[in-house]
């Protein structure tokens, strides 16, 4: 993925408007990420931590959501995979909802997904995030291919966002 900037971050969101997405809180480590690691950015709002964000560039395009989730610290014992990178975590998969994009979105229609509770799925997939023991399935999916797999299940879960 391309750095980004935070007004690009900002005009991407499809399911909030434009005074939340003024509002919300932007990482104010931008420079830092390790972007050609990352397949989408995604972080918490330290601020409100029941809130989350995840910029996606797809065919070009920039399409970022907003993300309702629990709080961090809300006990999870069971181990879970998340849908997007097959990782598996005990305590470290939430499910996340996405208020839908446009009217639908207005009436409070919302998409759900269990998904690393990080947002780290691109660097569980290449192997610079350890989730523990058991937390990559032996796969004889190609690194390329898994990444390829990641990305469209994101696309995936943006295109019910946008449906």
């Amino acid at each position: 993925m391309n750095p980004l900037t935070e007004q690009e971050i900002r005009t991407a969101f499809v399911n909030c408007t434009k005074g939340e997405a003024k509002r919300l809180n932007v990482p104010r480590d931008l420079a830092d990420r390790p972007w050609g690691d990352l397949d989408y950015l995604g972080w918490r709002d330290p601020q409100a931590p029941d809130r989350a964000y995840l910029v996606v560039e797809l065919d070009g395009q920039r399409k970022a959501i907003a993300l309702r989730c629990p709080s961090p610290g809300a006990a999870q014992t069971r181990r879970s995979m998340c849908t997007m990178c097959l990782t598996t975590h005990t305590g470290g998969v939430s499910l996340m909802v996405a208020p839908k994009a446009g009217k639908a979105g207005q009436q409070g229609n919302s998409v759900g997904a269990y998904i690393c509770s990080d947002l780290a799925c691109s660097l569980y997939v290449r192997g610079k995030r350890d989730a523990g023991v058991g937390a990559r399935l032996h796969e004889s999916l190609t690194l390329d291919e898994k990444i390829r797999r990641t990305v469209d299940n994101v696309a995936a879960f943006i295109a019910k966002v946008t449906a």
